[in-house]
């Protein structure tokens, strides 16, 4: 049960062939089993227990709420949950319990949804890894799976095998481990430069970044106030897109979401993609990709230009400056929003009493790691009087020039964008350290962060496996609010594709009752 779709558990549940509160009980089994992933920080099993007893009752009664009603879900622990701790895996927030829900938790809530815990990531969502919060590394359930560990055998002349262990990507590592883990069914990661899809692409799961505005970032405890959206982690596209069609909408909350009513999100199966141009910019062509997403990609453009789409090169000419454009907005708002950690309202304060001034010093000293500081102090660089025109008002012109790119790229007739989501696929834990945080996520941000400045949709769709036995994902970009013409034509390219499934049975060779049977572990994305 556990390895079938939302959609198809949605359809179970309802007929009765499992209750809500045994789909809880597994998946909480399972999260106790794969606890040395470190995918959570905080379990919620009380929480998710009362709340599969009350959609149990609905269910009895004929009125589930919908689609979502008893589905196990998980949240990444930088969304507000009242009652329940919300860390962002830092100490300044530890024992922080906050007074409300965020709009998109409070909204899952509604449906019926269970919320099994909150994931873990990297302090305050600065780091493209999982590896930087304070509750220690997310590992890969790829590390574990059939898959690598045959394709490992051949090569490995007897290494430890569990010291060699793979990086989630991140910041929403937690999430993703979760889902790819079969603990929950979908999860809620952050995304402000592809914080949602690059994890995504290395754990073999769909990722999608709504555009700026459709989802409402309330509770969401802000990185950058102008990038940052709710991001959504499934196994396939349907389930994103019945998660979003809950999420979507204006909120009162965030002026920044949009006033218009939002239809729910069917996505029809597009049997015809002739009428379809596909853009493939030429700037992404880097040398630092690696070879095996190099082909795959253009595989995949053969794909779609074999079925009869139209597939042109295009050209974003700015696309060199993004990552130097994103650092200095991404610093300057960091810097901005993290003022409000000084140790008087909520979370950690130190015991210094000599001066107040002191007191904030010694707080945000003991409250934030390395690189959460690094990046205040970048800002701060950025925003001082003498710099301020030089490069915090450069980059809002270079974000502007940017994001027109794109605007003259969709003009041009061209509805989707297919780049890659990575520069390679997850590499192990001990070889991802040797590089700084700033310099790996300016790395691994390369073909994501462009799209949250400009505020389109994209989704990251797993592709295939890498000669090691690990996924690769492509990335599909949309034109700003077309975000069901997106997933529309990445739910067509995942059925073509056929991506397989994670076979982590040896990790749960206890819990028989997982995948009832070899087929289930096994199925295929066909719906």
């Amino acid at each position: 049960m556990l390895g079938r779709t939302l959609r198809e558990v949605s359809a179970a549940l309802k007929q009765g062939q499992i209750t809500p509160t045994e789909l809880c009980q597994k998946c909480l089994s399972l999260i106790k089993k794969t606890k040395f992933l470190n995918a959570y920080i905080t379990v919620s099993e009380e929480v998710a227990l009362k709340q599969a007893e009350e959609s149990e009752k609905r269910y009895k009664q004929g009125h589930s709420l919908g689609d979502l009603d008893g589905i196990p879900v998980a949240v990444k622990d930088n969304f507000s949950t009242a009652g329940i701790e919300t860390t962002c895996a830092s100490n300044m927030l530890k024992g922080y319990v906050p007074p409300y829900n965020a709009t998109v938790v409070q909204k899952l809530l509604d449906q019926g949804a269970l919320l099994m815990g909150k994931t873990n990531l990297d302090e305050f969502a600065m780091g493209s890894g999982s590896t930087d919060g304070v509750f220690g590394p997310v590992k890969n359930p790829w590390s574990y799976s059939k898959q690598y560990r045959e394709k490992r055998k051949q090569k490995s002349h007897g290494e430890n095998e569990d010291s060699n262990w793979l990086i989630t990507g991140g910041s929403s590592g937690g999430s993703a481990a979760a889902v790819s883990a079969f603990t929950c069914f979908a999860a809620l990661g952050s995304d402000t430069g592809g914080s949602t899809r690059n994890p995504a692409a290395h754990c073999g799961l769909v990722g999608l970044k709504p555009s700026y505005g459709l989802v409402s970032r309330h509770g969401l405890i802000p990185l950058v106030n102008s990038m940052d959206v709710p991001g959504i982690l499934t196994r396939c596209v349907d389930d994103a897109a019945i998660v979003l069609g809950v999420l979507a909408g204006h909120d009162p909350k965030d002026s920044t979401t949009i006033q218009d009513p939002v239809k729910p999100f069917m996505l029809s199966s597009l049997t015809d993609v002739s009428k379809l141009c596909v853009g493939i910019p030429k700037e992404y062509l880097t040398p630092e990709l690696s070879s095996e997403i190099r082909s795959l990609w253009s595989k995949a453009a053969n794909l779609f230009e074999s079925e009869g789409a139209k597939v042109i090169e295009v050209s974003l000419p700015h696309t060199s400056y993004s990552i130097v454009c994103y650092h200095v907005l991404c610093t300057s708002e960091v810097a901005s929003n993290m003022a409000r950690f000084d140790g008087l309202e909520y979370g950690h304060r130190c015991d210094i009493d000599v001066s107040t001034e002191a007191m904030y010093a010694a707080t945000r000293r003991e409250g934030f790691n390395d690189v959460v500081r690094g990046r205040i102090l970048s800002g701060n660089f950025f925003l001082l009087k003498e710099n301020y025109e030089n490069y915090f008002v450069k980059a809002q012109k270079v974000r502007r020039l940017i994001a027109n790119d794109f605007v003259n790229v969709f003009n041009s007739g061209v509805d989707v964008l297919l780049t890659p989501t990575t520069l390679s696929e997850a590499v192990p834990y001990t070889e991802f350290i040797k590089e700084d945080n700033r310099t790996r996520s300016a790395q691994d941000d390369i073909f994501t962060q462009a799209v949250n400045m400009a505020g389109l949709p994209a989704v990251s769709v797993p592709t295939a496996l890498s000669h090691q036995g690990l996924p690769i994902g492509l990335q599909f970009i949309g034109r700003a609010f077309c975000d069901q013409q997106l997933l529309t034509v990445a739910k067509w390219f995942e059925k073509q594709v056929q991506f397989p499934v994670i076979q982590i049975q040896e990790l749960m060779d206890n819990c028989s009752s997982v995948f009832e049977n070899e087929k289930l572990a096994s199925v295929s994305l066909k719906q």
